[in-house]
């Protein structure tokens, strides 16, 4: 993919009526309904009302979904499908701690997580985001409220499996130093070493903490325990071609 440019498009969730296909197009017929995402290349946003973009972009919209519905869990979907299913290989039985399971992305990764048959552990940055992955069914094995900073996760985490770690970790960012030296934004995210405390023995701890910084001690204590750390990024998809089948699977998948 070339980067070099100026611009980028805006609004690259889309969904919409299918209104000309080209000579080659074989995915496609005029009038059907797809959503999808746009590549960072593309050369129309998505807030325009016609847009030309290539068939390995989109899947078909199922009739039941509604376009607001389609157009707005795609995204989320998409990263929670890259780092449950691609970065940490999960499989029934295992455990995973979702961090902020209440945002939109939190919320897809508890439920793509459970329907693979893993456990489910997350934390709640307040008392309505507790209440709300109170009510997700099936049940979170534990809802950690971290509002108060006075909860420990790695500990929470150690006792719900028995000590013996959580088998995958997704982040919603991490403290690299202490509290006094980071923004008042990141008070509640956990320090790296609660990470990589409460994580299990091979387990795999995927970040959206694109400047991690891990210390000699950090590598060596993920070493002795055979664990791995993979950044989330979701446009890596689009980068190269031999991702393409891989990619439109994810999207036909969550649609």
């Amino acid at each position: 993919m070339k980067m070099e440019k100026d611009f980028f498009p805006v609004g690259r969730e889309v969904a919409g009526i299918v209104l000309d296909v080209g000579s080659k197009v074989s995915f496609f017929q005029p009038d059907d309904e797809v959503v999808g995402i746009l590549p960072l290349d593309s050369e129309d946003p998505g807030l325009c009302e016609v847009i030309q973009v290539h068939e390995h972009y989109l899947v078909h919209k199922p009739e039941k979904v509604s376009w607001t519905a389609a157009a707005g869990a795609i995204r989320d979907g998409v990263r929670a499908c890259t780092a449950l299913y691609y970065l940490s290989h999960l499989s029934p039985g295992k455990s995973v701690l979702i961090m902020d399971g209440a945002s939109a992305f939190g919320t897809i990764a508890i439920q793509l997580a459970h329907h693979r048959g893993a456990k489910v552990i997350s934390t709640a940055c307040s008392l309505e985001d507790k209440q709300h992955l109170e009510r997700i069914r099936p049940s979170i094995a534990r809802v950690i409220d971290i509002s108060s900073g006075k909860v420990h996760v790695a500990e929470s985490c150690l006792e719900e499996t028995g000590g013996l770690g959580v088998d995958i970790v997704i982040d919603a960012g991490v403290r690299l130093y202490s509290k006094d030296d980071e923004p008042a934004v990141k008070s509640q995210l956990p320090h790296k070493h609660d990470i990589i405390t409460l994580l299990g023995v091979g387990g795999h701890w995927v970040t959206t903490e694109e400047n991690l910084q891990l210390d000699p001690p950090d590598s060596h204590c993920l070493f002795l325990k055979g664990a791995t750390v993979a950044f989330l990024n979701d446009e890596v998809w689009n980068l190269s071609n031999a991702q393409q089948g891989k990619y439109l699977y994810i999207l036909f998948l969550l649609i």
